[in-house]
């Protein structure tokens, strides 16, 4: 059993928490007001949410991430592995959002600089919060990503995957921190996508044809 503390009440934090719970793992939810009904039980602060926990999931609004992991604590954060699965999305012009990443930055990072002492690894924030828990409701095998400067950490959470249900040939590992903005940026694809097919429930499959050895020749 692991000790979660899951930032955010949204429908990807609960769903996250929900599933965590039934796996039979100690979760606390962190929510701006403590008391509320969560899966678990009531939610907690921030910072008692993150001080509970061995590891803490950011299922924050992006916009608002960063002002959260200060209410949740530094202290509370340092040397725990920290699960980024939040996306910096602006709707104030209206949707589609604006994606506050680039090719030269990302929230992930804007967050590792900011708590320089967390294992950040950025995870499943591709796709929607039930492909996230419960892969295997889609037909067929199909793709997640890792990125994270902490090797360890990413072994940690390639483990909550596996326990979700993703295969392990599913799970990607794109590298360090800096392959966050990409999956940041691939958000605006994502919204065609589901404009496209008519709702959210999909997700991408990468089909490796490259030969044994030539990305190394």
């Amino acid at each position: 059993m692991t000790s979660y503390g899951v930032l955010g009440t949204g429908v990807v934090g609960r769903t996250l928490a929900a599933r965590l719970v039934e796996l039979g793992h100690d979760v606390r939810v962190g929510s701006r007001t403590a008391g509320t009904d969560a899966p678990g039980g009531a939610t907690v602060s921030f910072a008692d949410a993150a001080a509970h926990a061995s590891v803490v999931i950011n299922a924050t609004s992006g916009l608002v991430s960063l002002r959260v992991l200060e209410s949740a604590g530094a202290e509370n954060l340092a040397g725990k592995v920290v699960v980024d699965v939040a996306n910096a999305l602006d709707f104030s012009a209206g949707f589609p959002p604006k994606v506050l990443a680039s090719s030269d930055d990302s929230l992930a990072e804007r967050i590792q600089a900011a708590f320089p002492a967390v294992r950040l690894v950025k995870a499943l924030n591709t796709m929607t919060a039930s492909v996230m828990v419960a892969p295997r409701g889609l037909p067929g095998p199909h793709s997640t990503f890792l990125a994270g400067n902490d090797a360890e950490a990413k072994t940690t959470v390639r483990a909550m995957l596996h326990e979700f249900g993703w295969a392990d040939a599913e799970i990607l590992d794109l590298g360090d921190l800096s392959a966050a903005r990409a999956l940041e940026l691939y958000l605006p694809l994502w919204l065609r996508i589901m404009g496209s097919v008519g709702g959210a429930s999909f997700n991408i499959h990468v089909v490796d044809g490259t030969p044994s050895g030539a990305a190394d020749s």
